[in-house]
């Protein structure tokens, strides 16, 4: 099998790789251009297990806590 004939979601060029969701909201976030914009947020304790990914307006309406365990929201890539 060769590696260069991934397709679907498990291609590496595939946007499920670099997009999430907000949590409150559920507008989609891409993470690449979240470097250049830092318009993503993201709790270093529920990232892995709740997928806490949140937008700079949902961010700030939550005053930059998490709203599961209360801990502060990081920007995504700063």
């Amino acid at each position: 099998m060769t590696i260069g004939l991934l397709k679907g979601t498990n291609s590496p060029g595939h946007k499920g790789w670099t997009h999430v969701k907000c949590r409150i909201c559920g507008k989609e976030l891409d993470l690449f251009r979240a470097i250049d914009t830092g318009d993503v947020y993201y709790c270093p304790k529920c990232a892995k297990t709740r997928g806490a990914y949140f937008c700079a307006a949902d961010a700030k309406r939550l005053k930059y806590r998490c709203p599961y365990c209360g801990s502060e929201l990081k920007p995504y890539y700063r």
